[in-house]
């Protein structure tokens, strides 16, 4: 990242993805935008293109967030000179310009124009006398991406003398890793210091394994909970985990959804209650659970985790009390209001909670906005009418835009009572919250209240395409953008930047509100079925490079839409759409198995078979089902009755014309097979080959090279390493040559590992440095683990003690807290070790001791010779 305090900025190198911020007006100049995306990414940078960029919401603090983590500014402009907000002096489009720091390298690109803005051609002016500024003309968006890339391009060249990649790690860095997985808040917490110190003494007394915050909503539990964890660090250095349950509906997805949070690959090769209970035995972490009350059925899964791993501690946010055995209860209260019938403060040392926080978003909106006499009564009448709850007083402050505390206050007095009556069977609380959030939303235009409506079928977050897709046919279809704007402004929609664009989302209490009068008004069904074909049109798109060169990117992209992936799947069932439901499923066969989601989509497809009898479903479909449920009986519950239900998989792909499916299914009942108590290893072997020769035939290389990865097992298994040899061989070439780059890593180890063990340790080393570099960029931490134990195989082979016995616990503490489990058969390092230990005992403990404390990046980097470290030093930085 530039280092904006230094007179020359230090730009990386292209692999390590430069931020590049894109400023420009939005409907003007879309197609713009879009040309410059594309140049950006052409060059394999990453484009922070905040979407509502020139408005003046989110605040300037939030500009200068997004222009802090930027290397280039990109500054495309036309003739408008953007919107000036009420009271601002300035668009945001030349805000941003503005707040760019002066170091910061800056391309600015000027659309030739008959008329311009006066205002913009001030601007204009004064960027072409700054010198730290070039500038070019352009005429059309295809002259603009091309101009774009050639300019990039050429400003790294530039500046690649300048950089230096860090060859340390911060140390600052690495403990800060440890709660990166927390979500940081955008805008300043208020009054919640005491409750802060309150959760985190009950923490740290150690006595309960559960703490749980519970409260209504929008009184502020979630943003308690990330505060309380910030706050924690020194009490868990195992580590802080931040789980968001609010897509999560499904009881039985509690665990998968804990595992995925913790690293943990569901390959459905072991229970995942065990391999959690594993990853957390004897760790003191802290794992956060947001939401918990829409599946307080699963509470009692807590306490078993809590009783194998005593040290691991639950920090609960939820509704309703969990009411299980090691559960401390604490009543999040509502932010304090003026005493009695007094005015607010004007004082900031003696003004409430809730006043300081009315007033800290009223200035976000309206600066310089202002606790007065004139006012005071007023602002301390809303905030006791709001009963102090966070939520509710950021939707009140929001209206100071368009109302003055004295409107604001008598059209609360005036709504606040007839709408809590009409909710009469909710608390108190909830009432209240529930009245506000009305109240904020009869103030708006019938398209922005539709709109809000809608939004409720998204899960967690969304984007600008996905809203656009969805609004074909509806009443704000063509006004995406500023509806969007204004839910945002009205602090009914929060925005924030990931992965270098802009993302929306809404807190629990709005979207259960928006589902609720959406399905009031019977439009649920309609619009959950727009939001199944967006996610099942983009499984489409994104899943064929699951298997190729795409595949790191397509994981990456996956994940970040896995809660709407999940919304998707459920919208299918829910709708009766069973046939469209296995066939997303199964379009995302690889991304299940690189991921880890076996367990959930299980019970998707014993949810879609338990449907079957009331709707029909093709041979496919059953198929498809069956076999992605029966996969972890395979491996965890292996019995003839799931040899038989594999094989009625094979029967039903084979009879439906998918000869492809057929053959995997045909490898899965092998495999199957060899999981047996009596195992019949000839069969399951003849049927291997006969599935590799049909994926052969049909061209599923990446299924192939799965499949030839079973047969190099089973032949190591029974001591026949020279065919074992030739599988690993077939299966990486298959996977390399397509780019497949997971299972290049899972055949590569094995393969590296049994030519280690063959005594071909220089081939075994450079193959084992390979997997590493791969896992590394795919944040495969199975593999990362794996490489490591055998590059720590060479190591002590070379008699290298320390760094063997450093790298061996290194990778130990991965396969602990991620729960690994593996065969005996393939361990290769261990014997060594033991040599080692025997000869040169003061060094294995000093490395093993020095190992503990590595983190996973200082790890990579002792495994890896010296020249090796500047590539993989961006992907080290998000671990």
């Amino acid at each position: 990242m530039v280092n904006l305090q230094q007179p020359h900025p230090v730009i990386r190198t292209p692999d390590q993805r430069i931020r590049v911020f894109v400023s420009s007006t939005l409907r003007e100049l879309a197609d713009e935008r879009r040309a410059v995306r594309a140049a950006i990414e052409r060059m394999r940078l990453a484009p922070v293109m905040f979407e509502l960029g020139a408005r003046p919401h989110p605040p300037r603090e939030l500009y200068r967030s997004y222009l802090s983590q930027s290397d280039v500014f990109v500054g495309i402009y036309g003739s408008s000179y953007g919107w000036v907000a009420p009271d601002e002096e300035i668009s945001g489009l030349e805000d941003e310009y503005n707040l760019a720091p002066k170091t910061m390298p800056k391309l600015i690109y000027i659309k030739n124009a008959d008329t311009r803005d006066e205002r913009l051609a001030d601007l204009i002016a004064r960027i072409q006398a700054d010198d730290t500024a070039a500038y070019l003309h352009f005429h059309s968006p295809e002259d603009l991406e091309d101009q774009v890339a050639d300019d990039l391009a050429m400003l790294l060249a530039e500046r690649f003398d300048e950089s230096q990649i860090a060859e340390d790690i911060d140390p600052e860095a690495a403990a800060a890793a440890l709660v990166a997985r927390v979500p940081v808040p955008y805008t300043t917490t208020i009054g919640r210091d005491d409750d802060i110190a309150a959760v985190r003494d009950l923490l740290a007394r150690g006595t309960d394994r559960v703490v749980s915050l519970i409260g209504p909503g929008g009184i502020g539990k979630s943003r308690l909970a990330i505060e309380t964890a910030l706050a924690t660090e020194d009490l868990f250095p195992d580590g802080i985990y931040f789980v968001l349950l609010e897509g999560v509906l499904e009881p039985g997805l509690l665990l998968p959804t804990i595992a995925y949070h913790l690293g943990i690959r569901d390959n459905g090769e072991a229970a995942l209650e065990e391999r959690i209970s594993h990853a957390l035995e004897e760790r003191k972490v802290l794992v956060v659970l947001d939401n918990f009350e829409q599946i307080v059925e699963a509470a009692p899964v807590l306490v078993r985790l809590y009783t194998v791993a005593p040290t691991a501690t639950f920090l609960v946010t939820s509704r309703v009390v969990l009411r299980i055995r090691g559960e401390r209860v604490y009543e999040v209260p509502p932010l304090s209001t003026p005493p009695g019938n007094n005015p607010a403060s004007v004082d900031r040392a003696t003004r409430s909670a809730a006043v300081s926080l009315f007033l800290d978003r009223a200035q976000a909106v309206k600066p310089g906005f202002e606790v007065t006499e004139e006012n005071a009564a007023d602002l301390a009448d809303i905030c006791r009418q709001l009963d102090g709850l966070p939520l509710a007083i950021e939707l009140a402050a929001a209206k100071v835009r368009i109302l003055t505390p004295a409107g604001i206050s008598q059209r609360l007095g005036q709504s606040l009572p007839l709408l809590t009556a009409a909710v009469r069977d909710l608390p108190e609380r909830h009432r209240t919250m529930r009245a506000t959030i009305d109240w904020s939303v009869s103030l708006l235009p019938d398209e922005q209240r539709e709109l809000l409506e809608d939004l409720g079928v998204f899960a967690t977050r969304f984007t600008l395409d996905a809203v656009e897709a969805l609004g074909v046919g509806r009443s704000w279809e063509g006004l995406e953008i500023d509806a969007l704007a204004a839910l945002v402004d009205a602090s009914l929609v929060k925005q924030t930047e990931m992965g270098g664009r802009s993302v929306f989302s809404l807190l629990a209490i709005v979207r259960e509100y928006s589902l609720g009068r959406l399905k009031a008004r019977g439009e649920a069904d309609r619009v959950r079925a727009a939001h199944a074909d967006y996610y099942f049109d983009l499984v489409r798109r994104v899943a064929p490079g699951l298997g190729g060169q795409a595949q790191a990117e397509a994981v990456v992209q996956l994940g970040l839409e896995l809660p709407n992936l999940r919304a998707a799947v459920r919208h299918l069932i829910y709708t009766d759409r069973l046939d469209d439901a296995a066939d997303f499923a199964w379009c995302l066969l690889i991304y299940w198995w690189i991921s880890g989601f076996f367990a959930e989509v299980r019970l998707w497809m014993l949810e879609l078979l338990d449907k079957q009898h009331d709707r029909p479903i093709t041979q496919h479909t059953r198929a498809v089902a069956w076999f992605l449920a029966l996969w972890g009986e395979m491996w965890q519950r292996p019995s003839e009755q799931v040899v038989a239900g594999l094989g009625e998989c094979v029967r039903l792909f084979t009879e439906s014309g998918d000869e492809g499916a057929a053959a995997m299914a045909l490898a899965a009942r092998a495999t199957a097979r060899v999981q047996l108590r009596d195992p019949n290893i000839a069969k399951a072997e003849k049927e291997l080959r006969k599935a590799v020769a049909k994926l052969r035939e049909f061209g599923n290389d990446w299924a192939e090279a799965i499949t030839e990865v079973s047969l190099g097992r089973l032949a190591w298994v029974r001591g026949e390493t020279d065919t074992a040899l030739g599988h690993f061989d077939r299966a990486t070439e298959l996977a390399s040559a397509g780019g497949d780059i997971f299972t290049t890593s899972v055949a590569g180890n094995l393969r590296s590992r049994l030519n280690f063990q063959l005594g071909n340790i220089e081939e075994a080393e450079r193959e084992f440095i390979l997997t590493l570099l791969l896992s590394v960029r795919l944040h495969y931490e199975e593999g990362v683990a794996y490489s490591l134990e055998g590059i720590c195989a060479v190591a002590a082979a070379h008699g290298e003690a320390w760094r063997a016995s450093a790298l061996a616990v290194a990778a130990g503490v991965i396969r602990r807290r991620i729960g690994i489990f593996d065969v005996g058969a393939f361990t290769v390092h261990t014997p060594y070790l033991d040599i080692l230990r025997g000869r040169d005992p003061d060094s294995v403990a000093a490395g093993e001791a020095a190992g503990a404390e590595l983190s996973v990046p200082e790890a990579v980097r002792l495994a890896l010779p010296q020249s090796e470290h500047q590539g993989v030093a961006d992907a080290l930085r998000h671990w």
